[in-house]
């Protein structure tokens, strides 16, 4: 078995390397991946050093327990600023925003028209057509005070 170890040259650690990326593209999971890559850097090191088939195995080892954490890191979904903070938080995007009142606030009840959607509104007594601001959302209700 040592004798296998012995006569792994070099190339053998490239050809491995080219292996195990190639069986990526067939098994996709980016894991085989890392391990291929880890593979080629003991290959291109022992090219400049000569070194030991001991010495490169250690060295595939820590390369790929290295190349774990370095996924992970990479893996990791980086939040992204310009997407919608709001998503799936509708609401919360109109606090503060101004709009006309669709119908007058009459008894502390009315209507405002916001893109396509008329959404019920609460606040002091206004007539139609009024500025009114976004206070508070509760649900589907908006609390609007005169902007």
């Amino acid at each position: 078995m040592t004798d296998m170890f012995v006569s792994l040259g070099n190339w053998n650690w490239l050809i491995f390397g080219f292996i195990l990326m190639a069986l990526e593209v067939l098994a996709p999971g980016i894991f085989l991946f890392w391990l291929g890559l880890a593979a080629l850097l003991v290959g291109l090191i022992s090219f400049a050093a000569a070194i030991s088939w001991q010495i490169q195995l250690v060295m595939f080892a820590i390369f790929a327990a290295a190349a774990v954490p370095v996924w992970r890191h990479l893996a990791k979904p980086k939040p992204d600023a310009s997407a919608s903070p709001f998503l799936n938080k509708r609401t919360e995007a109109l606090l503060g925003r101004e709009f006309t009142l669709e119908k007058p606030i009459i008894d502390g009840s009315g209507t405002v028209r916001i893109g396509d959607t008329v959404w019920r509104v609460a606040g002091p007594d206004t007539p139609a057509g009024t500025r009114v601001k976004v206070v508070q959302v509760d649900g589907a209700n908006l609390t609007v005070a005169a902007a």
